[in-house]
């Protein structure tokens, strides 16, 4: 005989489909990432921690989702309360990783700027600075971190424009002076290229934030829903949900009753 209320099981299995659902979504979102900051022939240095947290965290949440909707079918009690013990430490965890995240969000921005001053002039940092700022350069088609002036006398081939960026709006001239000996200009990318990257950080950033939170509030329902399939499969017969409606409500019975007494013949 059923234990679980065959509507709340139904819910359980859509909520666990749901909950496996965004964590496919996570792996996607790892491989997205890892293809869009693929940058010279696929080096994993530097990001290689952030996309396993992503992979990690995607192919847990596919697990428990599986688990759960598993101990709601087979109505295991040992299953169930796996499931909400990882919904438990879930939550705690999703919501100790989202709140100091949140708080730095807006500053995000100034930490960024100050780090990558640092790389400034271009051309007198490291080779692997300026292979990433030509990687940026070509696919972005912008010059310079804060503008062109970042390379001082030696303008890379990735900042120059050709005729038809040219027709488009998307050059200027930049005059620089080359060994002192003399002054020639260039067609260079009008545009930056950190505020388009702080565009694109600052947008993972937010959707990092929604996927912690959206999870944050998953496990919540998890464990509400969880909670209470165990309770009906530990006391079949008491009713969840008591629902009684307040005395005050209800009309009281009348103080007396007028008798009639039929009519004697």
């Amino acid at each position: 005989m059923p234990q679980i209320n065959t509507c709340l099981k139904r819910t359980f299995t859509i909520f666990n489909l749901f909950f496996a659902i965004i964590g496919g979504a996570i792996i996607v979102l790892a491989l997205l990432c890892q293809s869009l900051t693929n940058i010279n022939g696929g080096n994993m240095e530097g990001r290689t921690t952030s996309l396993l947290i992503l992979y990690v965290v995607g192919g847990i949440t596919m697990v428990i989702a599986i688990l759960g909707a598993y101990g709601a079918h087979k109505e295991s009690k040992v299953c169930l309360i796996v499931f909400l013990v990882c919904m438990v430490i879930g939550s705690l965890l999703m919501l100790r990783a989202g709140i100091p995240s949140a708080i730095v969000r807006p500053q995000l921005e100034g930490i960024l700027e100050q780090k990558f001053r640092q790389f400034v002039p271009l051309d007198k940092a490291s080779d692997e600075v300026k292979n990433i700022a030509d990687a940026l350069q070509t696919g972005m088609h912008c010059c310079g971190l804060f503008s062109y002036t970042d390379w001082e006398d030696e303008i890379p081939s990735s900042c120059l424009c050709n005729e038809e960026e040219e027709m488009e709006g998307l050059c200027k001239a930049a005059d620089y002076t080359r060994l002192l000996q003399f002054r020639s200009q260039k067609l260079v990318y009008a545009k930056p290229c950190f505020p388009m990257l702080m565009h694109y950080v600052l947008l993972m950033a937010d959707i990092v934030l929604g996927v912690i939170f959206t999870l944050a509030i998953l496990a919540v329902l998890g464990m509400m829903l969880s909670s209470i399939m165990i309770h009906q499969m530990r006391y079949p017969e008491r009713p969840t949900l008591l629902m009684h409606v307040p005395a005050i409500f209800t009309t009281p019975p009348p103080k007396y009753e007028e008798l009639h007494n039929p009519p004697q013949y």
